[in-house]
Protein backbone atom coordinates (compact mmCIF):
# COMPACT_ATOMS: atom_id res chain seq x y z
CA UNK A 1 0.00 0.00 0.00
CA UNK A 2 0.99 3.08 -0.75
CA UNK A 3 -0.08 7.24 -0.18
CA UNK A 4 0.40 10.38 -0.54
CA UNK A 5 -1.72 12.96 0.91
CA UNK A 6 -2.80 16.86 -1.57
CA UNK A 7 -5.39 19.52 -0.88
CA UNK A 8 -7.55 19.60 -3.81
CA UNK A 9 -10.67 21.83 -4.35
CA UNK A 10 -13.85 19.30 -4.63
CA UNK A 11 -16.85 21.34 -6.94
CA UNK A 12 -20.59 19.43 -6.21
CA UNK A 13 -23.96 20.75 -7.71
CA UNK A 14 -24.11 22.93 -3.73
CA UNK A 15 -21.22 24.47 -3.50
CA UNK A 16 -17.07 23.65 -3.39
CA UNK A 17 -14.27 23.45 -1.07
CA UNK A 18 -10.97 22.22 -0.28
CA UNK A 19 -10.32 18.76 1.26
CA UNK A 20 -6.63 16.90 2.71
CA UNK A 21 -6.96 14.07 0.30
CA UNK A 22 -4.94 11.03 0.66
CA UNK A 23 -4.29 9.14 -2.44
CA UNK A 24 -4.05 5.50 -1.74
CA UNK A 25 -3.42 2.08 -3.55
CA UNK A 26 -4.49 0.50 -1.12
CA UNK A 27 -8.04 1.71 -1.01
CA UNK A 28 -10.33 0.12 -3.81
CA UNK A 29 -12.32 3.19 -4.41
CA UNK A 30 -12.68 6.66 -3.59
CA UNK A 31 -14.19 7.83 -0.18
CA UNK A 32 -15.70 10.97 1.70
CA UNK A 33 -16.29 12.28 4.90
CA UNK A 34 -20.04 12.63 5.61
CA UNK A 35 -18.94 15.88 7.06
CA UNK A 36 -18.41 17.59 4.03
CA UNK A 37 -21.36 15.84 1.52
CA UNK A 38 -24.21 18.43 2.57
CA UNK A 39 -21.61 21.60 1.60
CA UNK A 40 -20.93 19.98 -1.81
CA UNK A 41 -23.97 18.10 -3.27
CA UNK A 42 -27.30 16.16 -3.04
CA UNK A 43 -25.67 12.40 -2.12
CA UNK A 44 -27.98 9.14 -3.56
CA UNK A 45 -28.48 6.45 -1.44
CA UNK A 46 -28.00 2.93 -2.62
CA UNK A 47 -31.26 0.50 -2.83
CA UNK A 48 -29.21 -1.75 -0.94
CA UNK A 49 -26.21 -0.73 1.80
CA UNK A 50 -23.31 -2.35 1.18
CA UNK A 51 -20.63 -3.66 3.40
CA UNK A 52 -16.80 -2.27 2.30
CA UNK A 53 -14.02 -4.48 4.00
CA UNK A 54 -11.56 -3.23 6.28
CA UNK A 55 -7.96 -3.61 6.66
CA UNK A 56 -8.97 -5.19 10.08
CA UNK A 57 -10.24 -9.01 9.16
CA UNK A 58 -13.51 -9.83 9.81
CA UNK A 59 -14.50 -6.18 10.23
CA UNK A 60 -16.77 -4.39 7.66
CA UNK A 61 -18.35 -0.97 7.41
CA UNK A 62 -21.80 0.04 6.20
CA UNK A 63 -21.92 1.81 2.78
CA UNK A 64 -25.57 3.57 2.27
CA UNK A 65 -24.55 6.59 0.47
CA UNK A 66 -22.48 8.06 -2.82
CA UNK A 67 -21.72 11.38 -4.07
CA UNK A 68 -20.39 12.46 -7.74
CA UNK A 69 -18.14 15.31 -7.53
CA UNK A 70 -15.96 17.18 -9.51
CA UNK A 71 -12.31 17.58 -8.56
CA UNK A 72 -9.09 19.65 -9.51
CA UNK A 73 -5.97 17.74 -9.97
CA UNK A 74 -3.32 20.54 -10.98
CA UNK A 75 -5.53 22.57 -12.86
CA UNK A 76 -6.91 19.16 -14.38
CA UNK A 77 -10.68 18.97 -13.76
CA UNK A 78 -11.48 15.27 -13.22
CA UNK A 79 -14.80 13.71 -12.07
CA UNK A 80 -15.40 10.60 -10.20
CA UNK A 81 -18.12 8.68 -7.76
CA UNK A 82 -17.38 8.59 -3.80
CA UNK A 83 -18.99 6.43 -1.27
CA UNK A 84 -19.96 8.37 2.00
CA UNK A 85 -18.08 6.95 4.74
CA UNK A 86 -19.27 6.74 8.42
CA UNK A 87 -16.31 7.97 10.71
CA UNK A 88 -13.23 8.25 7.91
CA UNK A 89 -10.53 9.53 9.21
CA UNK A 90 -9.48 11.30 6.48
CA UNK A 91 -11.33 14.12 4.56
CA UNK A 92 -11.13 12.31 0.95
CA UNK A 93 -9.48 9.30 -0.45
CA UNK A 94 -8.79 8.97 -3.80
CA UNK A 95 -8.65 4.78 -4.19
CA UNK A 96 -7.02 2.45 -6.86
CA UNK A 97 -10.15 2.47 -9.34
CA UNK A 98 -10.32 6.30 -9.84
CA UNK A 99 -6.48 6.00 -10.04
CA UNK A 100 -6.64 3.91 -13.09
CA UNK A 101 -9.81 5.54 -15.04
CA UNK A 102 -7.52 9.02 -14.49
CA UNK A 103 -4.08 7.44 -15.69
CA UNK A 104 -3.02 9.24 -12.20
CA UNK A 105 0.38 7.96 -11.07
CA UNK A 106 2.03 8.76 -7.44
CA UNK A 107 5.77 9.43 -7.34
CA UNK A 108 7.22 8.46 -4.01
CA UNK A 109 10.47 9.91 -5.02
CA UNK A 110 9.28 13.17 -5.28
CA UNK A 111 6.03 12.63 -2.90
CA UNK A 112 3.89 14.32 -5.96
CA UNK A 113 0.76 12.90 -7.80
CA UNK A 114 0.99 13.22 -11.78
CA UNK A 115 -1.62 13.54 -14.42
CA UNK A 116 -1.33 11.71 -17.63
CA UNK A 117 -0.83 14.48 -19.84
CA UNK A 118 -3.25 12.58 -22.42
CA UNK A 119 -5.72 12.78 -19.69
CA UNK A 120 -5.06 16.69 -19.45
CA UNK A 121 -4.95 17.25 -23.43
CA UNK A 122 -8.47 15.32 -23.51
CA UNK A 123 -10.09 18.02 -20.81
CA UNK A 124 -9.01 20.70 -23.25
CA UNK A 125 -11.17 20.39 -25.92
Amino acid sequence: MSVLKLPLLYVGSKGEKHLNTLFDSGANLSCINPEFVDKLGHSESFGRTRLISTASEGHYIEIKDRITLDFYLHDVLLSDEFLVVPGLSEEAIIGAATMQKWRIKLNFEEDTVEVDPKVAKMQMI
